[in-house]
């Protein structure tokens, strides 16, 4: 395989994972449901300045809404997270139907809807972060292995600047951090255990 195929193979992956799909799809609607991801963004912002406060334990749901702004709501909130929210994160996953995107949900698969927001906020804090790394890999030659080291590093260094958001539920690592280390693997890694070792990864720094 040529250079310039591998750069296109790992960025290519990067772009076209569920979670990806999922996100370009509800930020870049123009029609109602871009108006759902404006709502989905105030909440994760509202839970990130909730998280960073670092009360030793997670929000409640009225703590959320209190902090949406300009004004959140029970309504709005059970739009975003818990058993009937509107687009979630882990439905995707679980409607994709693979293995890998099967066992991701099962990995994220959470009874608490707050906990459910954190997750969803952990993968719209670290996605700048994730975007700089699709960008680098669009200009350089990394081979899958390099990649890998690129995506955890990536987490690191997210994790410095959001602290308190890294070590909400327990270091649970962004799902997208995960899934792109399954994917940059072409098979040889398990959700189950990329999501182990990326936790250990973020309680160790």
């Amino acid at each position: 395989m040529t250079a310039i195929a591998i750069t296109d193979c790992c960025s290519t992956m990067l772009t076209g994972t569920v979670i990806a799909d999922w996100r370009r799809r509800l930020a870049r609607d123009r029609n109602r449901e871009r108006s759902h991801w404006r709502t989905k963004t105030a909440y994760y912002r509202a839970t990130a300045e909730l998280v960073r406060a670092d009360t030793g334990r997670p929000p409640g749901w009225r703590a959320v809404v209190d902090a949406v702004r300009p004004q959140g709501s029970r309504t709005t909130f059970y739009e975003v997270a818990g058993d009937h929210a509107r687009h979630p994160m882990v439905r995707d996953l679980a409607r994709e139907g693979s293995l890998d995107s099967i066992q991701l949900a099962l990995v994220y698969r959470r009874v608490d809807a707050v906990a459910q927001l954190i997750d969803e906020t952990k993968v719209w804090s670290f996605w700048e972060y994730r975007e700089e790394l699709v960008r680098r890999f669009e200009a350089e030659t990394p081979g899958p292995d390099e990649a890998g080291r690129e995506v955890r590093a990536a987490l690191l260094a997210w994790a410095a600047d959001h602290p308190e958001l890294a070590a909400a539920l327990h270091h649970a690592p962004p799902a997208c951090a995960v899934e792109d280390l399954v994917v940059l693997s072409g098979g040889r890694a398990m959700a189950m255990r990329v999501a182990q070792e990326l936790t250990g990864l973020l309680r160790a720094r």
